[in-house]
């Protein structure tokens, strides 16, 4: 086993170990949040700049965070989500697109921002479309140089989902703000948040959707501590294959020399 080859192979566990120790260093280091919210910050509210910018994703700390957006309305874009569960009950979300203010330029500011809003929930399709027509008409019918105000509680996106196959490919289930682009107008050069909004204040007849306060999290992850833990373990492992390798070659060794001693052979 003091062979150099083995020596060397020695060495060579030793620097891969050390890497994999390093790795598991650095896992352990982001299990714990040692800068956490503080109680209760999710129901604060904050202008959305401060959260998360257009096209990123929500941070996970951030998730259910009350903001405030201003803007408008994109009058033709009252979509419906299907089976959204309010308390329990399922039922239809209304969905609209709305183009954020930066408190500078008017409605036509270069690039264009857009956020998903849930703005409701509705029991039947025919209470949904209803309630989307009436915004439609409403939002159509009011001076755009006003910008509106809404809050609400932002969360992440739920990524599109694939249609049934002998389904409506038109028809969404889940709160996507990619696939809502997708049915949007006046999307040329648009920037598009990928979290969406739950406005607080229903509008067109909807109820109110149920979004309560995110419980508070721990500040250890403990997937980041699996995950040091199983770095330790490779390392181990690496010094157990050398030496698993190094005694066979030696106990190889060994029978050779007495097959070589063995008086039968002569």
């Amino acid at each position: 086993m003091l062979r150099p080859r083995w020596i060397a192979l020695l060495l060579l566990c030793l620097v891969v170990a050390g890497v994999l120790g390093w790795l598991g260093q650095w896992q352990l280091g982001r299990a714990i949040d040692t800068d956490p919210l503080p109680p209760g910050a999710t129901e604060q509210v904050q202008p959305i700049g401060d959260v998360v910018e257009p096209g990123a994703y929500l941070p996970e700390p951030l998730v259910g965070q009350k903001v405030e957006v201003a803007g408008w309305w994109i009058d033709t874009d009252f979509l419906i989500v299907h089976s959204r569960f309010n308390d329990g009950v399922e039922g239809y979300w209304v969905t609209g697109q709305f183009r954020l203010w930066d408190g500078e330029g008017g409605f036509d500011q270069t690039p264009p921002v857009s956020l998903a809003v849930a703005v409701g929930w509705a029991e039947t399709f025919e209470q949904a479309q209803d309630a989307a027509s009436a915004l439609e008409a409403d939002f159509a019918a009011r001076d755009a140089d006003a910008p509106l105000e809404l809050t609400g509680r932002l969360v992440s996106d739920e990524g599109p989902a694939l249609p049934p196959r002998d389904g409506d490919p038109q028809v969404m289930t889940r709160m996507s703000s990619a696939a809502l682009l997708g049915q949007w107008s006046e999307t040329e050069d648009l920037v598009v948040y990928r979290p969406h909004l739950i406005a607080d204040e229903p509008a067109g007849g909807l109820q109110p959707i149920s979004s309560p306060a995110p419980a508070e999290g721990s500040s250890v992850n403990w997937l980041n501590i699996f995950y040091a833990a199983e770095w330790a373990v490779f390392a181990g492992f690496a010094f157990y294959l050398w030496y698993r390798l190094a005694k066979d070659a030696w106990e190889k060794e060994l029978e050779d020399l007495e097959d070589l001693g063995d008086p039968g052979d002569g």
